[in-house]
């Protein structure tokens, strides 16, 4: 395998997983700032690797299989860590949400892409903006830095959901005659 940069920076971010559970933790008050920065800078690898990866035609099989495991690992954690930290229903219920959404579409796009219609489920707008309003409330409920970060964050968090929801829709219907073609 060649390392080309794009896919340096998806592992680049899978390294920063651990750091970032671990910063999430630690016993000091600057804490929720440093887990936070280190999920912001696996997010914006996140943005750069696809981009840098389409631009520089630098694309491999490797780094498409990679990258949506490192985001959907980071987002998982982060959202296992806030459910914890708030220890709240109407913070658990958008993440089991959030959580269950992303088991169900990536099994969705395995299953379609072994009967060869995985372009039937390709990421969405709804999916794009979804993802957005996903990373910001997850960095505003990990840093906490103040009243007005978490309400946004909260906001945010279920303008996500809902999202989430909608996008989950989408993909269901966009599959909806192979998944039930044996039920005619």
């Amino acid at each position: 395998m060649k390392l080309n940069f794009p896919t340096f920076l998806t592992l680049f971010r899978v390294v920063l997983i651990p750091f970032f559970i671990i910063a999430f933790y630690l016993p000091v008050e600057w804490a929720p700032f440093a887990a936070t920065a280190v999920f912001f800078v696996a997010s914006i690898t996140d943005w750069f690797d696809g981009y840098l990866a389409r631009k520089w035609k630098q694309t491999t099989r490797f780094g498409a299989f990679l990258d949506p495991v490192a985001d959907k690992v980071i987002v998982a954690a982060a959202l296992v860590l806030i459910v914890e930290y708030y220890h709240a229903f109407w913070i658990t219920l958008p993440a089991i949400v959030m959580i269950a959404r992303e088991i169900i579409i990536s099994a969705l796009r395995e299953w379609m892409a072994e009967i060869g219609s995985r372009a039937t489920v390709a990421v969405s707008w709804v999916g794009k903006v979804k993802t957005t309003a996903q990373m910001l409330a997850l960095g505003g409920l990990l840093w906490r830095q103040a009243p007005w970060m978490e309400i946004a964050g909260f906001v945010l968090l279920y303008i996500a959901a809902i999202l989430t929801i909608w996008s989950m829709l989408q993909y269901l219907k966009a599959a909806k005659d192979p998944l039930l073609d044996e039920l005619h």
